[in-house]
């Protein structure tokens, strides 16, 4: 017998976004439930934890006005599904994909489970095709390539969302061709979602976006991405596109987590963080990738805020074993009125040397990469040794490695809101280095 004919009213406490029941005669991880409240509303859940007979539901809604008595659940024998289709490009949903833009729903042509399908590692293709993002310290430096997972990590108050507008116009592939942009949004407030739509209208290719308000459940802020995820796999995988998705803010999302977790009563791990933290970032990062002999693509652009500016801390941390790189947004540059402020030092992409190169980028790539790093590295090193003898203490070569530090942050990583083509970045750094004795201009 299914379990959807089962109804029960055997609910024994409401804890925050948690629904407790006892006495289930059956049920899954991950079953769909429908929560009948007492005024007739219907609230999705999902179960969360099965002991014994003993059953916790996690409540896709507000749970004010549940009660222990005249609150009646009913399960419905599946998982949490997605609707999925081509009719969801150029749309804005919220946290459980219904409608935010003030159309209808469309008419979905397939549903998928929204914890999607692991990836077999035999199964993966290396990622070695470039994106351009129209930033010079990403796509010189840091470069992004197809189905990686590249952190951005940033702290209160620098314009993280500035630099995510920025990217959700600019980002492309440099030879054209199919691309879509799917951007999932957490925790925001009312003024930061009207930033983000003028943006999105402005877009010129495909997207799809979730957007979840700080005044909305919890749980939608735990949902989101995986549905954001879920999209972006069947238009990676099944329609054979290219997908970027843009995660903003991984932060919102561990402390929904962490929520969860101390209504649940589980013991605590780091800063209070549930100890499956891990394991949740995970099964959320490696969605992305390539598959062999598949066309499309994942790639996936989280944004972290790092608490009390704390790279050490678990958030930061844990994304940081799971991806492949990170861009270290700089207060000090920020300071300095330079855009965006992303700091190349502590900056890494680990798969840029697949994706750069005669057959992607350019064939000096590499070498110019190189040399500017290292002439910024030691630029910035000579600034330690000028606050203790000054300026007119040095070699007049170390005053010029000073002067070209300031001038790649003033010229190169400054930049505003322009945009950069490849080429255009690769010049700008190969002329820099010429100024300052490093070597020709290209």
């Amino acid at each position: 017998m299914r379990l959807a004919e089962y109804r029960y009213r055997t609910v024994t406490a409401v804890r925050g976004p948690l629904l407790f029941l006892a006495r289930v005669f059956a049920a899954r991880i991950g079953e769909v439930v429908t929560i009948i409240a007492p005024d007739g509303r219907r609230i999705d859940g999902e179960v969360l934890k099965i002991d014994g007979d003993l059953v916790v539901v996690q409540v896709f809604g507000d749970t004010v006005g549940l009660d222990t008595d005249r609150t009646e659940v009913r399960f419905t024998d599946v998982v949490k599904l997605a609707p999925l289709g081509l009719g969801c490009l150029g749309r804005i949903f919220d946290g459980s994909f219904r409608p935010r833009d003030g159309l209808p729903m469309f008419t979905p042509e397939r549903w998928q489970p929204v914890s999607g399908a692991p990836f077999n590692p035999v199964a993966r293709a290396h990622p070695e095709e470039f994106i351009e993002t129209g930033v010079s310290a990403i796509d010189g430096l840091n470069t992004l390539v197809k189905g990686q997972k590249l952190p951005v990590f940033t702290c209160a108050g620098l314009p993280a969302r500035e630099l995510t507008e920025q990217l959700l116009r600019q980002a492309r592939l440099p030879a054209g061709g199919p691309f879509v942009l799917v951007f999932v949004a957490l925790g925001l407030t009312h003024f930061e979602y009207q930033h983000y739509a003028r943006t999105l209208a402005e877009l010129t290719g495909e997207y799809v976006a979730f957007v979840n308000l700080a005044d909305e459940p919890v749980i939608e802020r735990l949902l989101a991405p995986r549905l954001g995820l879920t999209v972006a796999e069947e238009l990676a995988f099944a329609g054979g596109l290219d997908v970027l998705v843009i995660i903003a803010d991984m932060a919102n999302y561990c402390d929904a987590l962490r929520e969860v977790a101390t209504a649940r009563e589980e013991l605590p791990g780091r800063r209070g963080y549930p100890g499956h933290m891990y394991s949740d970032l995970a099964s959320l990062y490696e969605r992305a990738g390539r598959l062999r002999d598949r066309r499309g693509s994942v790639t996936l652009l989280p944004v972290v805020t790092m608490p009390e500016d704390d790279i050490t801390h678990p958030i930061p941390d844990l994304t940081g074993y799971i991806t492949e790189g990170q861009l270290v947004l700089s207060r000090q540059l920020h300071q300095l009125g330079i855009f965006p402020p992303i700091d190349v030092l502590p900056s890494l992409s680990r798969l840029m040397n697949h994706g750069i190169g005669e057959a992607h980028t350019r064939a000096d790539h590499r070498d110019l990469a190189g040399r500017l790093y290292r002439a910024y590295a030691k630029g910035r090193e000579l600034r330690r040794l000028e606050a203790v003898v000054g300026r007119d203490g040095l070699l007049e070569d170390d005053r010029r490695m000073l002067d070209f530090a300031t001038r790649f942050e003033q010229a190169f990583v400054h930049q505003g809101a322009a945009r950069r083509t490849i080429a255009e970045t690769l010049d700008l750094g190969a002329r820099l280095l010429a100024e300052f004795g490093q070597g020709p201009p290209c």
